[in-house]
C-alpha cells in the first residue's frame, strides 16, 4: 500500500473536504484556511497532478459556467487507492505521535 508525504495527506484530506468541489483553487484555500501554509496555486497543482498520476485522485471536467468567463473546472476526488493511503499515513502519525503531547506541548 503507497504512502504520502505530508503535503500530499493535506491535499488529499483537503480534497475529501471540499466533496464536490475540489478544484486547484478551492483546494488551495481550504488548505490556507485550515494550516499555517501559504501556497501558490502551481503548488496544488502540481500535487494535484502527483496525486493523479499515483492513482490517488480522479479528476473531472465541470461544464463551463458564465463566472468562470465559460472555462471548465477540472475537479478531483479520492480514489479507493487514495483513501487507503490517506487513512494508512494518517494512522502512522497517530501512532508515531501517541504519547508525545506533553512533549510538543500540547494539552
Amino acid at each position: 500500500m503507497g504512502h504520502t508525504g505530508e503535503f500530499e495527506l493535506l491535499v488529499l484530506l483537503a480534497v475529501l473536504r471540499l466533496r464536490d468541489d475540489a478544484y486547484g483553487v478551492t483546494v488551495r484555500e481550504e488548505l490556507e484556511g485550515r494550516t499555517s501554509r501559504t501556497l501558490t496555486l502551481g503548488t496544488v497543482y502540481k500535487t494535484l497532478g502527483r496525486l493523479e498520476g499515483k492513482g490517488y485522485l480522479e479528476a473531472s471536467v465541470a461544464p463551463p459556467t458564465g463566472e468562470r468567463g465559460g472555462r471548465r473546472k477540472k475537479l478531483y476526488a479520492l480514489t479507493p487507492v487514495g483513501r487507503a493511503a490517506a487513512r494508512s499515513s494518517l494512522d502512522d502519525l497517530r501512532q508515531l505521535a501517541e504519547g508525545l503531547a506533553p512533549d510538543l506541548g500540547v494539552p
